[in-house]
């Protein structure tokens, strides 16, 4: 299982898009104020995730507390857990609580988010909130929980093996 944090804001837009041969492609982009959300979520090979969203940045408190709420009843003796470096993630009282449902803690390379299948996952999510354009915290909300729930098992797979694990 892989854990990782990724911002969604409300003024998230398409990338790309289709206009007329030869014309360029004009977009409404919103400007000023918007709201940034961090998610958290952790992703298995079967695809199933387990997410946690706060408005604003996450620090090691945030990490500990979606480890304690989130990510612990979801945790199966045997399990191993794996982390890219942040700091939040090499807190001592976090990695125990981990352990301490059975599970293994092990941490990518640094500078590695090719090892790292939630990645593409986040990528996945991110295009669908450029597509969904949310414009409130409640409407963003809402396009992530879907967002989630379009990831596949088949999608997993393909991001592990992908990210060079061996899936069989």
């Amino acid at each position: 299982m892989f854990i990782d944090e990724a911002a969604a804001k409300t003024n998230m837009v398409r990338l790309y898009g289709w206009g007329p041969r030869g014309e360029r492609l004009h977009a409404h982009a919103p400007a000023g104020h918007w709201n940034t959300t961090t998610m958290i979520s952790s992703i298995r090979l079967d695809g199933t995730t387990a997410c946690m969203t706060i408005r604003g940045a996450a620090d090691t408190e945030v990490f500990r507390t979606y480890v304690q709420e989130i990510l612990l009843p979801t945790l199966r003796p045997g399990d191993v857990v794996v982390m890219d470096n942040l700091r939040a993630h090499k807190s001592a009282p976090t990695i125990a609580l981990i352990q301490d449902a059975g599970a293994e803690v092990r941490f990518l390379p640094p500078y590695s988010p090719d090892l790292n299948p939630i990645e593409k996952m986040w990528s996945k999510v991110k295009t669908s909130l450029r597509r969904t354009a949310a414009r409130t915290h409640e409407k963003l909300l809402e396009a992530i929980a879907a967002a989630l729930d379009s990831v596949t098992s088949k999608d997993a797979r393909g991001w592990f093996g992908s990210c060079g694990y061996n899936i069989n």
